[in-house]
């Protein structure tokens, strides 16, 4: 209440409805270490209601997690403070994920939940277990009427995650009205459908049948469960409990009566009894000792299985380099003409042996996209170490699992589907990106070269709407070597999510340029690729497959043309200013850029004196070549533009 009240914003409802949940959360079911907020065998939990974010803060405050103090927690949503208004990744220890975009935070608690799996799989021996935690999610009406997390909990429930608990906070109320206003169905019935199994608790407030249904479901074996609580939202403050007005901070202007009424001092703020704190220094005693018993069990496991161990302990972050991975992967035939994605696949193999604790998935396309890993099955019920995930037709679902996993840490997982789905996993791709979460997409079919399956899968305005998205790297390369410097920059970052943009139609291997200048040069975001044997007169920019045609164009312009590939603007931007002079002088003003998608992200290379070859409307349908030639992605054109500058 009191933070709500001093900052004058946040909401009420969810901290204050679910507050015996809380108590039997943190008081009494979960198994963490507030001294060890990464403790592998911790269990997790995920405010998928990130607008609740005060109910995780209190809760973090009480048990302890360094940092999180008094002061802290009265800075609730204030300029530089550790609890912003919904919760942030890495800003605050105990926090999962970046939770508020509704639905969000459930499917990634799905993904955590596949990553506990695997780890249990993979790292468990008959003799230890390392791994036996339960991932724990609070969701309410708004979490469950978003098409991402219905998307998730099908997957896991097809996938029988046994390890996830999901609690529903049924309140009866969304923000601009009750429920019934815009929902009818039957919870219960929509979970066991799914394959979950249910347990109500029909008084979501009493601290006994909460416990109870909590260590129902922590037993529990062969499903995930759904915890339906029906609890009173906005508890505490008669005035407004119970109704959409508790939803927000309506009720503040009733906390001073409210506060007396529950027993609190008068006069008080951010009151905690000494009773209290007596119970969780207790609590925190408890769970150190629960530490130190299964460290005792990680020592001997370690000594047991060394090689696992040192696997174990390298993550998903700690990754070869560049060098190391170009060095696994065999150069392309210099007269090999082959797609994007073809050449994806080849190069990810390597990658992925190189690699182990790599994962990746797809969207029922796996025959497209080719993002799967030969050498491993399916990721399963009756196969927790398999390392491919069919995530189904579930875009968006796929998005937010696939960022639940790399949360975790164990495990780095990509993902794939086609270029122009990106806005069914956009919502998932920006949380990443905000989060710096090191999520790889691998997208398909990048471009109107599609052909005949016309404008609805010519995705001509993605590639520079992602480039608009900060922190994401959007890497389109132009043949197989750039493809395979496109890998591994993507499987090397460590800060922040790429999206691979590839080609279905078949491209020429561009062998006149040097194998190791185009690799390197994806690192750097830009390079020469075409240098200029007299005086520099034009420049001719370009990525993907349409770098082919500036090459082309290049020859008949004449020696003073140069040829830039820039496959990833986020990384030329980056790079020194003394790079940058280099590879686009700003003494040559004479540009010509070409793309086949739309032209606004090409502006800032060009400037007021160049000219962007683009295509700035909607696709057709036709065969991919003829879609091109009719929309002006030529050499030619390039040519023309040259000339007429």
């Amino acid at each position: 209440m009191d933070a709500v009240h001093k900052c004058s914003s946040g909401h009420l409802g969810l901290p204050l409805g679910c507050a015996e949940l809380g108590a039997v959360l943190y008081g009494h079911t979960m198994n963490f270490n507030p001294d060890e907020s990464t403790w592998i065998n911790r269990d997790r939990f995920i405010l998928s209601a990130g607008h609740g974010s005060m109910f995780l803060y209190s809760w973090l405050h009480l048990t302890g997690f360094p940092g999180v103090d008094i002061d802290q927690v009265s800075k609730f949503r204030a300029l530089h403070s550790i609890t912003p208004g919904h919760p942030e990744w890495r800003e605050t220890p105990g926090v999962e994920a970046t939770t508020g975009p509704l639905g969000q935070g459930t499917s990634n608690a799905v993904g955590y939940a596949v990553s506990q799996k695997m780890a249990a799989g993979k790292y468990n021996t008959a003799e230890h277990k390392i791994f036996d935690n339960k991932i724990y999610c609070l969701a309410g009406d708004g979490c469950m009427q978003e098409g991402v997390a219905m998307e998730a909990l099908a997957f896991a429930g097809h996938f029988k995650l046994d390890n996830l608990v999901l609690i529903y906070d049924s309140n009866d109320v969304t923000l601009d009205a009750m429920a019934v206003a815009s929902q009818s169905e039957n919870a219960a019935q929509r979970f066991e459908s799914i394959g979950f199994n249910v347990v109500w608790v029909q008084h979501g407030n009493d601290i006994a049948q909460i416990s109870a249904a909590l260590d129902l479901a922590r037993a529990f074996v062969g499903k995930p469960t759904v915890v339906i609580l029906r609890t009173t939202i906005g508890k505490g403050i008669a005035e407004v409990a119970g109704t959409s007005k508790a939803h927000g901070e309506g009720g503040a202007k009733f906390i001073p009566e409210s506060k007396k009424k529950l027993g609190l001092p008068d006069g008080s703020h951010f009151f905690v009894s000494e009773q209290t704190r007596a119970f969780f220094t207790a609590r925190k005693a408890a769970l150190h000792a629960k530490h130190a018993a299964w460290t005792a069990t990680f020592n001997a496991w370690k000594a047991a299985n060394p090689a696992l161990a040192a696997e174990l302990a390298a993550g998903s972050h700690t990754v070869p380099t560049a060098e190391a991975l170009f060095a696994k992967i065999p150069a392309f035939p210099g007269d090999a003409k082959i797609a994007t994605r073809k050449a994806g696949q080849d190069v990810f193999q390597p990658i992925s042996a190189a690699i182990p604790n790599s994962v990746s998935g797809s969207a029922d396309l796996h025959g497209s996209t080719l993002n799967y890993i030969a050498s491993s099955g399916d990721f399963g019920p009756s196969n927790a170490t398999g390392r491919n995930i069919r995530f189904g037709i579930r875009e968006h679902g796929m998005g937010g699992i696939t960022n639940g996993i790399n949360y975790d840490g164990l495990f780095r997982c990509s993902c794939a589907t086609f270029l122009v789905f990106t806005d069914y996993l956009r919502g998932s791709m920006r949380v990443a990106a905000l989060s710096h979460v090191p999520s790889v997409y691998i997208f398909t079919h990048d471009s109107v070269g599609v052909g005949e399956d016309g404008p609805t899968h010519q995705p001509v305005e993605t590639v520079a709407s992602m480039r608009l998205m900060p922190n994401m790297d959007v890497i389109r390369p132009a043949d197989p070597e750039e493809t395979a410097g496109a890998f591994v920059a993507a499987f090397t970052r460590t800060d922040g999510p790429t999206m691979l943009s590839l080609s279905r139609q078949a491209l020429p291997n561009l062998s006149q340029i040097p194998v190791e200048v185009r690799r390197n040069g994806v690192l750097s975001g830009g390079y020469v690729a075409v240098q200029e044997t007299a005086a520099l007169d034009t420049i001719l920019l370009s990525c993907g497959s349409e770098l082919q045609h500036a090459v082309a164009a290049a020859a008949q312009l004449g020696p003073g043309t140069r040829v830039v590939s820039m496959p990833s603007q986020h990384r030329f931007d980056k790079q020194p200013a003394e790079y940058k002079e280099k590879v686009l002088p700003r003494s040559c003003r004479k540009r010509v850029a070409i793309e086949a998608g739309v032209t606004c992200s090409w502006a800032k290379y060009i400037g007021l004196d160049g000219h962007i070859v683009g295509i700035d409307r909607f696709g057709m349908s036709a065969p991919g070549d003829v879609v091109m030639k009719q929309l002006g992605i030529t050499a030619d054109a390039v040519v023309a533009a040259a000339k007429a500058l």
